[in-house]
């Protein structure tokens, strides 16, 4: 009875898992469907009273636009309007300037620049964005891309000025700082790792890696610090932002104190580019590209941090009730200290900044928002799912069963449950709201830290998100390799399954 209540209760999943993958289907119409499942299996065989299941679906879609949805919108927008100013192109040229040597600048640009893309944006910019600039450099776009997909895993986790964990310790009402903390745990050895794999992926070997082992290091070592400090004491908003910016600049003066000749085969084509011949950047004119970025860091850093700034700010909120089965649970909306809200001031102030008129500011937002309605249903009905699963009880079958069949060896599996999640859905927040309710309820069964295997699962939503078709199909089309995806999908498969595994093994190790 057990099992079949489990296998009931995992249909929706089932459902997703086919639609996605095997049906091609548009994610925002699978997502609906999948809403529709789980409540009619709640209603039927949990005996959901409907309007419970109403109001649960109500509270999820609620929760996914404040402050989900204004995240996503914000920080596309902010990256939307750098585009749109020119300043995405100046930055592009600063990073593309640093080093004459393609792993340097694979370095720069894909690991480090890839996860402040990753920290700011996410959504698949810190894999096109990086692979373009690199492919222009003379790279060889298949290695690229692969590394690039392989290279942004772990930031998932804090991706998106730090959604996914924020998203499930809303859900949840853990502590986002712990679930940060904890996840930093799990991935800070893989994290050391990734830099070595990107050189030997895109330099073709061991040879490529021999030659700048001393920068691969620092560069490391200088976004894994700041990553673990922040995300142990701060939270999961900035770990990618000041990791990242640490990580260039240390690449950066190391690339200008390195000595001796490039190899001819590691030489970037820079020469001979209008961009590369032209003047260098004033020091104005490259803070006023970065002026959106800068002020996000900057304004994000003071709401988080500065006692008297982030107490009246988080004290003007609302919470309504709009669970009917629970007269305790509440939804709260804070209006202005979330990073939603901080980012889109940040934006517009740097736009402006940047010789944008109010005008172009308002329909670059409209443009934006009319873009992404699609992604927006998606996560509302993600998350209208995980709210009517969780409060009808088919969370907890599921959690049961696998309490029953694994025991105390259950944390070996976090990692490959969200591994799994993140190769559905592409996403690492919806993986977050789809498994980390279940994650609560077997922590609670073993007597293990719900924040530590929810931590576990989102390293999980990160290693799948690299094998994801949606992901690899943007990296496919950043590259101009349309039709080569299961080249990509079959040379990126063994990173992921070698990532699974040590994930697996910390979690249970290190719990």
């Amino acid at each position: 009875m057990q099992f079949i209540r489990f296998i009931l209760a995992l249909v929706p999943i089932i459902w997703l898992m086919v639609a996605l993958s095997v049906l091609k289907m548009p994610g925002f119409l699978a997502c609906i469907i999948t809403v529709f499942i789980t409540a009619f299996e709640s209603i039927c065989i949990w005996h959901f009273s409907s309007v419970n299941m109403l109001t649960a679906a109500l509270e999820g879609a609620l929760n996914a636009l404040w402050p989900i949805c204004l995240v996503i919108v914000a920080a596309l927008y902010t990256y939307v309007l750098t585009l749109e100013t020119g300043a995405m192109e100046k930055i592009k040229k600063m990073l593309a300037g640093v080093s004459e040597d393609q792993r340097v600048l694979a370095l720069l640009i894909a690991w480090g620049f890839g996860h402040f893309m990753e920290g700011m944006a996410g959504f698949g910019t810190a894999v096109a964005i990086p692979a373009g600039i690199l492919i222009a450099l003379g790279m060889e776009p298949l290695p690229v891309v692969v590394g690039c997909l392989v290279v942004n895993s772990m930031p998932t986790a804090f991706g998106s000025v730090g959604v996914p964990i924020a998203t499930i310790s809303a859900i949840t009402g853990l502590a986002p700082v712990e679930i940060a903390a904890n996840t930093a745990k799990i991935e800070v050895l893989i994290f050391a790792m990734l830099p070595f794999f990107l050189v030997f992926i895109i330099g073709n070997g061991f040879k490529a890696v021999k030659g700048v082992v001393e920068i691969i290091v620092v560069a490391a070592v200088s976004y894994i610090v700041p990553m673990l400090i922040f995300a142990n004491y701060v939270g999961p908003e900035l770990p990618n932002i000041v990791g990242a910016i640490c990580s260039m600049i240390s690449i950066v003066v190391c690339a200008r104190i390195r000595k001796g000749e490039v190899p001819e085969e590691y030489l970037a084509k820079t020469s001979g580019s209008s961009d590369s011949a032209s003047e260098p950047l004033s020091l104005r004119e490259a803070l006023i590209a970065w002026a959106p970025f800068l002020l996000i860091f900057v304004l994000l850093v003071l709401t988080s941090l500065v006692p008297f700034i982030k107490q009246p700010l988080s004290s003007i909120r609302s919470s309504f009730h709009i669970y009917a089965g629970d007269p305790e649970s509440k939804l709260t909306f804070v209006w202005i200290n979330t990073p939603g809200v901080i980012i889109l001031i940040s934006a517009v102030i740097g736009g402006l900044i940047q010789g944008a008129s109010p005008l172009k500011l308002l329909h670059v937002f409209a443009r934006t928002v009319r873009t992404n309605v699609r992604t927006f249903v998606t996560i509302m009905c993600v998350l209208g799912t995980a709210k009517i699963m969780s409060y009808s009880g088919m969370t907890s079958d599921m959690a049961a069963f696998l309490v029953a069949v694994t025991g105390s060896y259950y944390p070996f599996i976090p990692p490959l449950i969200g591994t799994l999640g993140g190769f559905v859905t592409g996403s690492g927040t919806s993986t977050c709201v789809l498994f980390g309710p279940m994650q609560v309820q077997t922590a609670k069964a073993i007597g293990a830290d719900p924040s530590w295997l929810i931590a576990a699962n989102t390293c999980g939503a990160g290693i799948g998100k690299m094998i994801s078709p949606q992901g690899i199909a943007i990296g496919a089309a950043s590259a101009g390799l349309s039709g080569s995806e299961s080249r990509l999908m079959a040379s990126v498969m063994k990173y992921c399954i070698l990532f699974v595994v040590v994930a697996g093994v910390l979690s249970y190790f290190l719990q």
